[in-house]
């Protein structure tokens, strides 16, 4: 072998030698269709046109990559959900109707009755107006018109019909020519229209005077509640650019126990028993999650483990909770008047709450400065404290925690805010929405102590994602860590240690 990397005597005299050419490899066996280059590189297909078309993936990269081509080049075009059909023809029949109906109706006689009776009234005077208009409706349609006509006066309009479906658990208008809704964790376009942005300014409006808030254009947010207790935002043009913007997170009517999310797969049996001794043995719990997660549900959840004897007051932004306990206070914000006065914060609340001899303080969301108020209320004798933040993991929320006080101007050092958070806090759950729209516990977690500056955390249970099923469902495992867990002491005061350990192992 030369330096060149050449065999002596691989070449005749006088010719070149072959130094870097490349030779076939050995024993593969010809193509049949006598592609050059051979199995080992096989030729880059092209299109009819001669540009180079890509190269499929074998297997699950094939699928993975067919469906973020699919998503580039899905429609972006804007959803409309008004109506066809026979809804569409019984509201163009309410907007012929209504004027005149308004004109023979006393409004402060109507909004005296129900809406079963005031149906009964309307059913001759509606006779009376159809005859006018020359128009014949068969029964169905006189049920249907009398409905739509009964929401628009004393409900909130097309709403009504979305609020009533139990399996609806969100709704979301994007002005008067848009709505969406989510059944089971996914959105879906509904099937309602508005007649245009002042009907739909109107719903809003009457949404937000029934509980003394108002939005207009000098104060276009405003958050409300429905008498079902259903948590209300609206958002209004200038700042909405589509026209007024209504979000309403709805509730269940039947309250849910851990046993219930239990058996959805929300958490396993061990993780469920574990967060019933918490409630019970008045573990101080922190719910982290983000938007949509179940926060609210889970804090309602482990409400129902509180004591029947003790006083609990809740303290909110729009009261959501909805809590079985006898002795029960809900307490509610207050935005500033029209001259920018009288407002009424949470961390008034709290700071007052305190003042109330209550024996357990749970607040609907930290956000802010309160954050420090409410670490002193779980930290001065007012023990099963609770409240919801958002965040991604435990660990963070932790870390939120300690930019909340921050943010409220109290000249203490970081380390013993984080030493306060570590005397007080003994819980975080963890909640998630997962991308197939179902809600899951991924991590509970206890608050140990501080080593250093750090604040020191054990984990309890933790779910695993595991694969994806054909149609799409997350398939997991919750798993225990096997973890003495270090509240044990708390629940040994209640008598709940045994049962605590075995959870847990």
């Amino acid at each position: 072998m030369s330096a060149f990397g050449r065999r002596s005597g691989t070449t005749g005299p006088g010719s070149r030698p072959a130094f870097g050419v490349a030779r076939p490899m050995q024993g593969a066996p010809a193509r049949p269709d006598d592609v050059p280059g051979g199995d080992q590189f096989p030729a880059v297909p092209t299109d009819p046109v001669g540009e180079t078309v890509p190269l499929p993936m074998p297997g699950a990269n094939a699928d993975a990559l067919q469906r973020l081509s699919d998503r580039q080049n899905a429609s972006g075009d804007a959803a409309n959900s008004r109506t066809e059909g026979f809804e569409s023809s019984i509201h163009k029949i309410k907007e012929q109707v209504l004027p005149r109906l308004l004109e023979r109706v006393d409004p402060e006689a109507a909004a005296t009755l129900d809406k079963d009776e005031l149906a009964e009234e309307f059913r001759p005077i509606i006779g009376e107006v159809l005859a006018e208009l020359k128009l014949t409706l068969n029964r169905r349609e006189q049920f249907a018109l009398e409905k739509v006509l009964v929401d628009e006066l004393l409900g909130l309009g097309p709403l009504e019909e979305l609020l009533a479906d139990p399996s609806i658990s969100d709704i979301m208008v994007n002005g008067p020519e848009q709505t969406f809704v989510e059944r089971k964790g996914q959105l879906e376009l509904a099937n309602i229209q508005f007649r245009d942005e002042e009907h739909l300014f109107q719903i809003a409006q009457r949404i937000c005077n029934s509980v003394g808030r108002r939005v207009d254009q000098t104060t276009p947010l405003a958050d409300a509640r429905l008498k079902d207790g259903s948590r209300v935002n609206v958002i209004v043009p200038p700042l909405s650019l589509r026209g007024t913007a209504i979000s309403i997170r709805k509730f269940s009517a039947k309250p849910i126990t851990l046993d219930m999310m239990a058996g959805f797969g929300s958490m396993s049996p061990k993780m469920a028993t574990a967060l019933k001794i918490a409630g019970a043995s008045r573990f101080n719990v922190v719910i982290s999650g983000g938007t949509g997660s179940g926060k609210t549900t889970m804090l309602n959840a482990l409400s129902k483990m509180i004591d029947p004897g003790e006083r609990v007051l809740t303290i909110e932004d729009a009261a959501e909770l909805r809590l079985q306990q006898p002795h029960w206070l809900p307490l509610e914000t207050r935005p500033a008047n029209l001259e920018g006065q009288g407002e009424i914060s949470i961390r008034d609340l709290v700071k007052n709450a305190l003042r109330m001899r209550p024996d357990r303080i749970i607040l609907g969301e930290i956000r802010g400065s309160e954050c420090f108020d409410m670490l002193a209320a779980m930290n001065t004798g007012h023990d099963g404290s609770m409240c919801t933040l958002h965040s991604n993991s435990p660990r963070e929320a932790l870390a939120r925690m300690e930019n909340m006080v921050m943010m409220s101007d109290i000249k203490v050092p970081k380390e013993a805010i984080s030493r306060q958070i570590a005397d007080s806090v003994d819980m975080i759950i963890q909640v998630k929405r997962l991308r197939d729209g179902s809600r899951r516990v991924t991590n509970v977690t206890e608050v140990i102590g501080m080593e250093g500056p750090v604040i020191v955390t054990q984990e309890l249970f933790k779910f695993e994602y595991l694969d994806e099923s054909a149609d799409g469902k997350i398939i997991g495992e919750y798993r225990s860590m096997g973890l003495r867990p270090y509240t044990i002491e708390k629940a040994r005061q209640f008598g709940f240690d045994q049962a605590f350990l075995e959870a847990c192992l």
